[in-house]
């Protein structure tokens, strides 16, 4: 999706992510933002980013960043939670002066620490995320210090989201597991540290129960979005009807296919952008499974 526009103002907001999951923001976003414009890109031959080291995250998000602002764009979000640990500050510093970044784990966390009424906050993650530490320090300002954070890696959740099945019992399982050590820690509100996650929200709310709020990254990532055009003057006309569209680096068809389900909007087409393809990840059990 090249920007072709003259106006500054119409530039796209460029959104990536490491696979699909990423367009459960950026469904929020056309719902609030439904006059701007937006380019997706998924990076698809290199997920899962979960088991993946903070050099590599660190790269493949200045990577993709470059891809999209050689594209035309105004403003960069990060929809995946593994990379916004990973990459973050430095990507922040790298586009210093040409467009502001937005990533998922500070808006959870603001939205968690603004939540909880015990202090008892838990967080599902890739494990790359939890180990990042990212969310401690984010709750840990969100809250001045008064939430403490309990962590649960779920390395298989992800991939099993992403082969875009029927949601089956080693779902469930899986949302099981990851859910057992936050209901000992009698946690009230969880963050869902991964983009896939809302897809089997109401799985992991029946599992934690009513009494526990869960708090994703979509509503809070176009708020966010929408403060920071407004802040730098970029906003589009609001009586303009905004366009979207994606790229992947993994194969176009699975991504049209799979993405329409997750972003619950038509994706006529997706074009294909190459990327460095460094050794895979090890499959997990569920991706060897799916």
């Amino acid at each position: 999706m090249a920007a072709m526009s003259a106006s500054p103002r119409e530039l796209p907001v460029a959104v990536f992510d490491s696979g699909v999951g990423g367009l459960t923001v950026l469904h929020e976003c056309l719902v609030s933002l439904p006059h701007e414009d937006f380019c997706y890109l998924g990076d698809t031959a290199r997920f899962p980013y979960g088991e993946r080291s903070p050099e590599e995250l660190l790269s493949f998000a200045l990577e993709l960043a470059d891809i999209l602002l050689d594209r035309g764009a105004k403003l960069l979000v990060v929809a995946c939670n593994s990379a916004t640990a990973a990459a973050l500050p430095a990507l922040r510093e790298r586009m210093a002066g040409r467009v502001a970044v937005v990533g998922v784990v500070g808006p959870e966390s603001r939205l968690a620490a603004a939540a909880t009424k015990s202090g008892r906050v838990g967080l599902i993650a890739t494990p790359a995320t939890v180990r990042s530490g990212a969310y401690d320090r984010a709750l840990g300002e969100a809250s001045g210090g008064r939430a403490t954070l309990h962590s649960v890696p779920a390395p298989e959740l992800a991939p099993l989201i992403q082969a875009g099945g029927e949601v089956d019992q080693r779902t469930v399982s899986c949302v099981e597991r990851a859910c057992e050590p936050l209901i000992d820690a009698d946690v009230d509100t969880v963050i869902l540290g991964c983009t896939h996650y809302p897809l089997v929200g109401p799985v992991l709310q029946r599992t934690l129960g009513r009494g526990v709020t869960v708090v994703s990254s979509g509503e809070a990532i176009a708020a966010e979005v929408e403060r920071e055009l407004d802040r730098a003057e970029l906003a589009a006309p609001s009586n303009r009807r905004g366009q979207y569209g994606f790229l992947a680096s993994g194969d176009p068809e699975d991504f049209r296919r799979l993405g329409t389900r997750f972003l619950q909007l038509p994706i006529a087409r997706v074009g294909d952008v190459r990327v460095a393809r460094p050794a895979p990840v090890e499959p997990t059990e569920a991706q060897a499974l799916a």
